[in-house]
């Protein structure tokens, strides 16, 4: 028991004194027991504690080195395409596909996250302002029970009511394209049927999506609670539209949860609720990195107390988690940042009596008995005799046959842990609650959720930034605040966390990503008013760079998404002296009307050179040449400006080929018959018109195998 208690005491940090506990009463309760069976469990369960941390310092010869999360974290987050820059001229007689939450408009009869719940609407009303054709998809009801969901006609209704215009049901998955022309024109907004039973909709079925998108232009998200999910309606539809974008809801949410990681204002606490730690370690290192203190209101905290050698029952412990918590502990101590563990809960017997023990004094037992004895303890439970069994009810293990298991199991924090996180929290700037108050899962609520709700409240009154995460949180919130819009609210705790971890959200990838800077050309560019060539993925810079040594009196921009090859050619150009080459780290099917849009002078020239091929899946959105990217060079190219486009695989070139010719909008001709490009009979130009060759295309001339080339050029 001495090793025991003496491991506690040097895992305590010195500078937080409410993590220490009254050692007095946890060793005069181990050595109370009649059997000593709980003793030595207890014991192996610290010694096995104390093998992991001789282990991990046996791993690391300095210490443990927290990871550190710096602002580049947020700088590695996508910047998507939002509805707020896209261009509203663009919107007009386009059919807009918007993916909306029907489940938050609900929430507009319980005055619950009203700010929202415009943001959704405004984004409806916006693209019907805009002259778009708008079509609304969205789920409603549970998969489970038929008879609770509502009818197309009815949410089209409702809808009607909220937006105060003409919403019509529409099957659209299943009419052809005459048919969907026609019904915009019975009504100003069209209703998909529920898509919550398509199981194809789950699955991300292509097939699905593609009828889904079928005639869309544009694919608006405005479901952020969604965005870790891989559906057909917010992933699937986005390969098949002309362009996705990020609607106001969508926009406004993603840059609460960016905010969650902000430390501009001081001191910021996290209190942390749920379980499974083990799962979410990457996050809590995150939150002990950027907080200035950690509180743990859920069972999360019996694996910091179980860290540091605290009694805590073996039934809320995860196999597995210690390691992650042992990291987590001295991570803050390294930070000298406080982390608040519960000091007592109300507890609940089999007979649903509530009781309040110090959280140390929480252990599971099994206690041996004969049979004969199995009435005197049924005896002692209606007579409500407690201490007799030592303070708990009875259950009878059906494996042993004579042993009984006697617990209270932890419902709510006590009135002390209550007490010490006000404390904590009353000068506070700003807060974060994420997961649960409960310990167990139970139908009533807990009151210590309703107590911590009003505590923010209070500091939410004077000006504290409060982020409330997860449904029960959030519940919690709007029972006891007044004022909900002072808050910023997140019901779906999965984004949040899958966040946190560092995951990307599939909904939010999937959108058209924008430049995250504007580029300032005059610092880009020695000239920038000269004439633009663009070389989409342009690897590793050999074809650019020698083209811009031989022609100074033009710019030369590289797209390339690969950042390493980015950053060798800015060393290259450097080291050279160029001041007419340039590369960008970027992913040029979605950024480059973004980029070259904003470029002072004349774009001249655009060039793709053998893009890699994926002959399983040429549906796959990574692909570079796509409709989207086809009409910005062709809307961003200069009169009689070219395109150069060449592969060492026939059918990727056929397939470019035509793509420029099929979305190229009748504005694009084959330069076959020009004096200085001579072509083949299939068409293909015999020999490279620049006397500069890509690495990829020297290695392929050399082993003797054909290039596929071919020259387009633009006319009015």
């Amino acid at each position: 028991m001495s090793q025991v208690l003496s491991l506690f005491q040097e895992t305590l940090p010195p500078h937080y004194p409410s993590w220490s506990y009254p050692r007095t009463d946890v060793s005069a309760r181990l050595h109370s027991r009649p059997k000593l069976r709980l003793l030595r469990r207890y014991r192996a369960v610290q010694c096995s504690i104390k093998e992991s941390w001789e282990a991990e310092e046996k791993q690391q010869t300095v210490g443990f080195k927290a990871k550190v999360y710096d602002e580049d974290r947020l700088n590695a987050f996508p910047h998507v395409q939002t509805l707020t820059k896209f261009p509203k001229e663009s919107l007009l007689g386009k059919v807009v596909l918007v993916r909306f939450d029907y489940n938050l408009l609900l929430e507009k009869a319980l005055d619950s996250n009203i700010l929202s719940i415009d943001k959704s609407l405004l984004t409806i009303t916006y693209l019907y302002g805009a002259g778009a054709k708008v079509l609304l998809v969205s789920s409603w009801g549970r998969p489970s029970d038929s008879k609770s969901c509502r009818s197309t006609s009815t949410v089209a209704d409702y809808l009607s009511s909220l937006l105060q215009l003409k919403v019509v049901p529409t099957n659209w998955i299943s009419d052809c394209a005459l048919s969907k022309v026609e019904e915009f024109q019975k009504a100003d907004i069209l209703l998909v049927e529920n898509i919550l039973k398509c199981k194809e909709e789950l699955a991300n079925c292509s097939v699905f999506a593609r009828k889904l998108s079928s005639g869309v232009d544009v694919f608006v998200n405005d479901t952020f609670s969604l965005s870790h999910k891989i559906l057909a309606s917010t992933v699937g539809v986005s390969r098949y539209c002309y362009a996705s974008v990020a609607g106001f809801c969508f926009e406004e949410e993603l840059s609460r949860v960016l905010e969650t990681i902000k430390t501009t204002k001081q001191p910021y606490i996290a209190i942390i609720g749920g379980g499974n730690l083990l799962d979410k370690a990457v996050a809590l290192h995150l939150l002990a990195s950027k907080c200035d203190g950690l509180v743990f209101v859920g069972v999360m905290g019996f694996q910091i107390m179980h860290a540091l050698g605290l009694p805590v029952p073996l039934s809320y412990l995860e196999h597995g988690a210690v390691k992650d918590s042992v990291k987590l502990i001295q991570l803050a101590r390294e930070r000298n940042i406080p982390i608040l563990l519960p000091k007592d809960f109300w507890c609940v017997n089999l007979s649903k009596k509530l009781n309040i023990f110090p959280a140390c004094e929480i252990l599971d037992d099994f206690v041996s008995l004969s049979d004969s004895s199995f009435g005197a303890l049924s005896e002692a439970r209606r007579c409500e005799n407690i201490e007799l069994i030592a303070r708990s009810s009875i259950r009878r293990e059906v494996t042993t046959g004579c042993a009984y298991r006697v617990w209270w199991d932890p419902v709510d924090l006590g009135p002390v842990s209550l007490e010490e996180i006000s404390s904590l929290l009353t000068n506070c700037k700003k807060i974060l609650w994420i997961g649960s108050v409960k310990s167990i899962s139970s139908g009533e609520d807990a009151q210590g959720a309703s107590k911590l709700a009003a505590m923010l409240s209070n500091l939410c009154r004077r000006g504290c930034n409060v982020t409330v995460v997860g449904k029960a949180a959030c519940k919690a919130i709007t029972r006891t605040s007044m004022c909900i819009s002072a808050y910023s609210l997140q019901e779906n705790a999965s984004v949040m966390w899958d966040f946190l971890k560092g995951r990307m959200l599939p909904g939010l990838a999937a959108l058209d990503r924008a430049y995250p800077f504007e580029i300032d050309w005059n610092t880009t560019f020695y000239n920038p008013a000269q004439p633009l060539v663009v070389d989409i993925g342009s690897g590793n810079g050999l074809f650019l760079l020698g083209m811009a040594r031989r022609q100074k009196d033009t710019n030369f921009l590289g797209l390339e998404i690969n950042k390493k090859l980015v950053r060798r050619c800015l060393d290259s150009a450097h080291q050279s002296g160029l001041k007419n080459g340039y590369f960008i780290a970027t992913n040029a099917t979605s950024t480059f009307r973004s980029i070259i849009s904003s470029y002072p002078g004349k774009l001249i020239f655009v060039s793709i050179q053998c893009p890699i091929p994926d002959f399983n899946k040429p549906e796959h959105r990574w692909r570079m040449l796509q409709r989207s990217l086809v009409e910005a060079v062709v809307d961003l190219l200069e009169t009689h400006g070219k395109v150069f486009l060449q592969s060492d695989v026939e059918s990727v070139a056929v397939r470019m080929r035509d793509q420029f010719i099929m979305y190229g909008k009748g504005k694009l001709v084959l330069k076959e018959n020009d004096d200085d490009l001579k072509a083949n009979r299939e068409g293909w130009l015999e020999d490279n018109p620049f006397d500069v060759r890509s690495d990829w295309e020297q290695h392929v001339l050399n082993r003797g195998d054909p290039m596929y080339r071919l020259m387009l050029s633009r006319i009015d």
